[in-house]
């Protein structure tokens, strides 16, 4: 299986650079700096790897348009792209999605189908059969990959002195990407996957050597509704190369954490942004200076009032 290599995502970052931001490292004390990805124009990292994945589709294919599948974000950044880049889209979400990236995806002039949580990828295939379609999984694809490594990029450039960078963990699109930059650029520093404990798939994978499914309802539990997904076969081989270690965090770790990002650093963070500085406030990581990416920005505003309430 070949895998993501640094010049991939350097080749990413150049593509990427009109259509993204390239995001500051915000202080949160003096051991965290936070990497606040929800200041992209859709708040979230996703974009990064849509765009990159996007542009790379041959000129003759875009008239044919791209599906995706995705509980929000990558929704979103698809969205996006795709009006940016003049490529019909049809974005499958699955019914537990907040209304929030439902309609934000939809004000991208992206086609919307609502499905049941275990039916997104199948109505997405059968979107790719009918319409000749592209598709562009959340993080089971090279180039999305590739894309989502310019935040570690960035890291790396940036922060010359960080020790550990801590990453969200859903499919694993994102810290297979962060991974590979960060070990190419910086191979002594620490790179360590964070999940809720409710959807705590992953890091049980990394405990026990290989993949280790849970039932999607099991992680549909958490609120952080980004990190309900699961690592593929691609995603998992750039885990076991280049991540380091696991850790989750409980709901309230994740809600505690909201709060302090927003009280220390006046980001908004989504509860799935939110868990790797979870991570940082409550588990013992003999980290040195760190980094925790704040994935994204995208919550129900109802949850965000009862949060900081």
């Amino acid at each position: 299986m070949r895998l993501v290599t640094l010049e991939d995502v350097q080749a990413a970052a150049a593509a990427i650079a009109p259509h993204v931001v390239r995001t500051p490292l915000l202080a949160f004390d003096s051991g965290l700096m936070i990497k606040p990805e929800n200041l992209q124009p859709i708040g979230a990292f996703k974009q990064r790897g849509a765009v990159n994945a996007l542009q790379r589709i041959p000129s003759e294919d875009r008239a044919r348009g791209v599906v995706a599948y995705s509980s929000g974000n990558h929704a979103q950044a698809v969205a996006y792209a795709a009006k940016t880049l003049g490529i019909p889209a049809a974005i499958v979400v699955p019914e537990n999605t907040p209304q929030l990236k439902i309609d934000a995806t939809r004000a991208h002039g992206a086609e919307v189908f609502v499905v049941g949580i275990t039916e997104r990828e199948s109505r997405a295939a059968e979107l790719v059969e009918e319409r000749g379609a592209t598709l562009i999984p959340p993080f089971d694809h090279f180039d999305v990959i590739a894309g989502q490594g310019t935040v570690g990029l960035e890291i790396a450039e940036d922060f010359p002195d960080v020790a550990t960078v801590l990453v969200p963990v859903s499919g694993g699109g994102l810290i297979s990407g962060v991974a590979t930059a960060i070990k190419a650029l910086r191979p002594n520093v620490r790179v360590i996957g964070v999940e809720p404990e409710l959807a705590g798939d992953a890091a049980a994978s990394f405990a026990a050597g290989e993949l280790v499914r849970w039932d999607a309802h099991d992680r549909a539990r958490t609120s952080a509704d980004g990190l309900r997904a699961e690592p593929s076969e691609l995603t998992w081989a750039h885990i076991r190369k280049y991540v380091d270690d696991f850790v989750t965090v409980t709901e309230d770790e994740i809600h505690d954490a909201v709060k302090q990002i927003a009280r220390r650093t006046r980001v908004v963070a989504e509860p799935s942004g939110a868990v790797p500085v979870a991570a940082y406030l409550n588990r013992d990581l003999l980290s040195g200076p760190t980094v925790a990416v704040v994935s994204g920005g995208n919550i129900e505003p109802s949850l965000l009032a009862s949060i900081l309430g």
